[in-house]
């Protein structure tokens, strides 16, 4: 007679626990046990608690590969779905394995686990075992499926609907809850004035801001009218990703000395501080020729402009010059900071709220939400649960399906956010399609994008510096786990789910595009470990960094807006504060805009920060030996970002390990 010792745990969150027949099988080299009903006689799978228990057999079952869980109902008690985190068995021979889990079972459903090491296809022992992956990752491909969203954008899950997701792909209960609470705040705050109704006051809208308010929100409503905010918000606020440096000026923008010398150093040139390095621009000729939709019968407006911005001796970075389209003529003036108040505030406005709809349709939506969704749906489909990649990458994917299917009802269904900007769906979807098109590796790769830019010393840019260190802790992680489970080139190149994998990848997030420089397959470990980085600072960091911030810079309308009601200026001169009122949103549209910033930003309950892995996927020592070295980094890290945001008028909080999660939320 042989016996095995089980520890089963249930997951710590809100309604993990069951009060179903819980059943195992345990399979080894040498047979399998009978199903056997785990059974202390009371409630055993409690949220947070591990139940022990004994199953015996015959004799021993040889090395034990396999452990087969099921859940049947109890009498005729409602469904109630069990988070199993995990599995520890001792078997005869004082073996302890553990048997990772982390996931919620339904009645009916059988879930095959295997021990906690992760395995290549190359390392499988036993042929029961390789049988095992390949039926795996046959039920998986047949559960996971590439769904097309228009020609020419990149692909995401066939599920369109949260109730047809997996469970194990899911939010939790507790997380469900918290996000009814935000939609129900939402629609609370719908209503709050008359469909049409316009500002007439800077001062009105202070009142509606008044229903949530953080300390740099109001900074924005204090500071929103300064240069050098508006040009602080470029390296710092929720889309620096756009400007660069710029050495020679481009054609279509036709600034001369004469115009620029007043906010130009005494004596110097624009040709000269170009030469300096200390002039940038931004250019948004993206945008150009996109159709904007109309609203009640009107057109919205939309600008495609360029600005250009200079570095002065103190540091800052001001706006010099901007154009609101890209062909220059006298209908399309350039606007100058010694222009009348309203006319550069207005330049201001439309050049920020054409940057505010690229930072939410592309910088947001695309390159991190729909990106971690290519990620993810790749990642289900191409390694078994065993894989050590798999293992590694599961913990950034966590709720990414789910997230993203509510995302796009938030943002892109009728009476959405980004579907009521000046340029609607229609609009969005042509942008989101040339954005793919020109989008390459290396701008994806955070020491790349910013030496491509020539942003490596502009000062105060702690978006750079912050990520950068962050870039070098993942770089340093994803190095150590690749080279414990990769111990040559060579495994690379056989790693046959690897291969599928990244191939997955660039046919249906990059559409192929070897052209701009995204792999097909990968030869070396050094190659896998750039693309690992590339994939888990994308869904956590740059995440973090463009979404985090979205209430405290994109709440306050004057600061920009998704829609704008009246055309830029044609010429100078003829503006009032009672134009720029005109052409903000109507109220009723300020407060959706700005309740969406609200949810965007709104912090999950059920948490996992970047480094921190609360479903131990891994069981042997070195694996746990990086994931420590890791949060030591991170830990040293959050420190040195503290320090630093004590010293600052405008503390840089977005990047601090404290904030950044482990994978894309809302």
């Amino acid at each position: 007679m042989a016996e095995y010792k089980l520890k089963v745990t249930t997951g710590a969150m809100k309604h993990a626990g069951t009060m179903d027949c819980v059943y195992v099988v345990l399979i080894g080299t040498e047979g399998k046990s009978e199903r056997k009903e785990l059974n202390n006689f009371g409630i055993d799978f409690l949220s947070g608690k591990t139940g022990v228990y004994k199953v015996k057999t015959s004799s021993s079952l040889g090395k034990l590969l396999l452990v087969k869980v099921e859940k049947d109902p109890y009498l005729f008690l409602p469904e109630d779905e069990w988070y199993c985190s995990k599995i520890e068995v001792t078997t005869p021979e004082n073996e302890e394995i553990v048997f990772p889990c982390y996931r919620w079972l339904s009645r009916g459903e059988v879930a095959e686990l295997r021990g906690g090491k992760g395995v290549t296809f190359m390392k499988e022992e036993y042929p029961l075992l390789l049988n095992h992956r390949k039926e795996e990752l046959k039920y998986k491909r047949n559960s996971y499926h590439w769904a097309f969203i228009d020609d020419g954008l990149l692909h995401i899950s066939h599920f369109k609907d949260v109730f047809e997701l997996l469970a194990e792909v899911r939010l939790s209960m507790s997380e469900l809850e918290h996000t009814h609470k935000i939609i129900t705040l939402g629609l609370e705050m719908e209503g709050l004035a008359e469909p049409g109704t316009k500002w007439n006051r800077i001062e009105d809208i202070k009142n509606i801001f008044q229903l949530k308010k953080t300390n740099m929100s109001e900074y924005v409503s204090e500071h929103w009218k300064e240069d050098d905010f508006f040009g602080f918000q470029f390296l710092n606020g929720t889309n620096p990703n756009v400007i660069k440096r710029c050495s020679i000026l481009p054609l279509n923008f036709p600034v001369t000395d004469e115009m620029v010398k007043p906010f130009l150093e005494t004596g110097t040139t624009l040709k000269q501080e170009m030469k300096e390095g200390n002039i940038f621009l931004c250019d948004q000729k993206i945008m150009d020729g996109i159709p904007t939709r109309q609203k009640d019968g009107n057109p919205l407006y939309v600008a495609a402009g360029l600005c250009l911005f200079y570095k002065n001796p103190e540091g800052k970075l001001l706006p010099i010059a901007i154009q609101l389209y890209q062909q220059p003529s006298e209908q399309n003036p350039i606007f100058l900071p010694s222009d009348l108040e309203t006319d550069w505030l207005l330049a201001k406005l439309f050049f920020r709220s054409s940057d505010l709809i690229q930072h939410q349709i592309l910088h947001h939506l695309m390159h991190t939400h729909y990106l971690a969704e290519v990620f993810t749906v790749a990642t289900l489909r191409c390694f078994p649960t065993i894989h050590p990649l798999y293992k590694l990458l599961i913990p950034h994917f966590r709720f990414t399906l789910h997230v993203n299917i509510l995302v796009r009802r938030l943002l892109l269904s009728p009476g959405g956010a980004l579907s009521e900007s000046s340029l609607g769906v229609e609009g969005l979807t042509e942008l989101m399609r040339r954005d793919l098109s020109q989008m390459s590796y290396r701008s994806l790769c955070l020491p790349e994008n910013i030496k491509e830019r020539g942003l490596e010393s502009i000062p105060n840019f702690y978006y750079r510096d912050d990520g950068l260190k962050l870039w070098k802790c993942l770089n340093g992680f994803a190095k150590s786990m690749v080279e414990y489970f990769y111990s040559s080139d060579s495994d690379v190149i056989k790693d046959i789910e690897l291969q599928d994998w990244i191939n997955e990848i660039f046919t249906h997030g990059f559409l192929e595009h070897d052209y701009l420089g995204f792999p097909s397959c990968v030869n070396t470990i050094e190659e896998v470990t750039k693309f690992i980085t590339m994939v888990i600072f994308r869904v956590s960091v740059q995440h973090a960094a463009v979404n985090n911030g979205q209430y405290d810079y994109n709440s306050w309308a004057p600061n920009g807006s998704l829609l704008l009601c009246t055309p830029p200026p044609a010429t100078k001169g003829q503006s009032s504060m009672q134009t720029f009122l005109e052409t903000l949103p109507d109220v009723d549209d300020s407060v959706n805009f700005m309740l969406t910033a609200r949810i965007l930003s709104e912090k999950c309950t059920d948490v996992f920060l970047l480094g921190e892995f609360q479903e131990e996927h891994f069981d042997e020592p070195r694996p746990k030996e990086i994931i420590k070295a890791l949060q030591v980094d991170l830990h040293y890290l959050r420190e040195e970002i503290a320090a630093r945001n004590s010293q600052l008028e405008i503390p840089y909080t977005y990047l601090n390990p404290e904030v950044v999660e482990n994978s894309v939320t809302m």
